[in-house]
């Protein structure tokens, strides 16, 4: 019913850019908080950044500075500017959602897409 895409990942130079889209489709009937995690080969799962419905953002340390969260309400897409790429940059990101399903009691619970790789490299 629900389903959350991204795009824009690939492969970039150190110190390029890169702009990540994420979009939720499906019976929802609001979406709260939206954010990005990245995971690298044999290491955990860590946050990024995310953005509640007000528009209020957080970000990890390692990206403070370079990163930015936006999101278009309107179109239920969560977007990440990556400026200053590094290679340590490298993982795949995820992005997730935390969204109330149309036509359920049931509370506000988390969603994933599938990932995107971002591979940042000379």
């Amino acid at each position: 019913q629900v389903q959350l895409v991204e795009s824009g990942g690939g492969l970039v130079q150190p110190g390029g850019s890169l702009r990540l889209s994420c979009a939720a489709s499906g019976s929802i009937f609001s979406i709260y908080t939206m954010g990005w995690y990245r995971q690298a080969p044999g290491e955990q799962r860590d946050l990024v950044a995310n953005i509640t419905s007000g528009g209020n953002a957080n970000y990890a340390d390692s990206v403070k500075g370079r990163f930015t969260i936006s999101r278009d309400n309107s179109k239920n897409t969560v977007y990440l500017q990556m400026n200053g790429l590094k290679p340590e940059d490298t993982a795949v990101y995820y992005c997730t959602a935390v969204l109330v399903v149309a036509t359920t009691s049931s509370p506000p619970d988390d969603y994933w897409g599938q990932g995107t790789q971002v591979t940042v490299s000379s």
